[in-house]
């Protein structure tokens, strides 16, 4: 009877083995076939690559504000009509054609009296305001005007306010050229990324383009929402690309 019981015991030891190594079995088929699709499921790699480039800026717009003040609309309408006259013949003066100077419309508002710290709804004077936009290719030209506003000033125009702007013509090509660039990079870091894996970069999935900057040369300024330096001659374009690659 002992015996019996023995061989009861044995068949249930080894039958207890046996399922712990088909369950040991099992457990590496099922984590090797998990590694397996999950490699088929994360076969791409999202990099984020960039470019920049040096431009000069060739073409410019000067910006003038003018303004004036009198008792009366046709008073002050007249005398903001003689100083366009004056900002005309200066300009064209300087060496600027005339179709390259666009004034805006004249606007005016009232000032009213006061009385200690109130206002009346009298009104004491007027105010009016109008702004010229000068474009041209000659840089220099613009830059020298700019400088030499006070001769207005001494015309007894108001100059209310005054900067240039500097842009870059073609700057439509540089960006086409500078995503090109940029996607390039995205796909030489990629590259470099899985190259301690032995697997290889292969076409590209998708593309997005990121914040596009155009800033001062020696500026290290980012945002998210791009920039536009109008204020420098010598620029730096620079482009970002996130770009997601098969992995082979």
């Amino acid at each position: 009877m002992s015996e019996f019981k023995e061989i009861k015991d044995y068949q249930i030891i080894l039958f207890g083995v046996i399922i712990a190594l088909g369950a040991v079995f099992s457990t590496a088929i099922f984590t090797k076939g998990v590694i397996k699709f999950q490699k088929l499921q994360n076969q791409t790699i999202t990099v984020t690559g960039s470019a920049s480039q040096n431009v000069t800026s060739d073409f410019s717009v000067l910006n003038i504000s003018y303004r004036a003040s009198a008792p009366s609309l046709k008073v002050g309408y007249q005398k903001m009509n003689e100083d366009k006259e004056k900002i005309k013949a200066f300009l064209v003066k300087s060496g600027i054609d005339p179709k390259d100077i666009n004034f805006g419309q004249i606007s005016n508002y009232e000032v009213n009296k006061r009385e200690g710290n109130f206002y009346t709804n009298e009104v004491d004077f007027y105010k009016l305001d109008s702004n010229v936009k000068v474009s041209s290719n000659n840089i220099n030209l613009i830059s020298d005007i700019s400088k030499r506003l006070d001769e207005l000033i001494n015309q007894n125009v108001e100059i209310n306010y005054s900067n240039v702007e500097y842009f870059v013509s073609n700057i439509d090509d540089i960006k086409i050229k500078m995503v090109g660039e940029a996607t390039k990079n995205a796909k030489q870091r990629a590259e470099s990324m899985v190259k301690s894996t032995n697997d290889k970069i292969g076409s590209l999935n998708s593309a997005k383009m990121g914040v596009f900057q155009i800033v001062p040369v020696n500026s290290t300024e980012v945002s998210d929402m791009g920039i536009n330096d109008t204020n420098s001659i010598e620029k730096k374009v620079v482009a970002v690309v996130n770009a997601t690659f098969t992995v082979k």
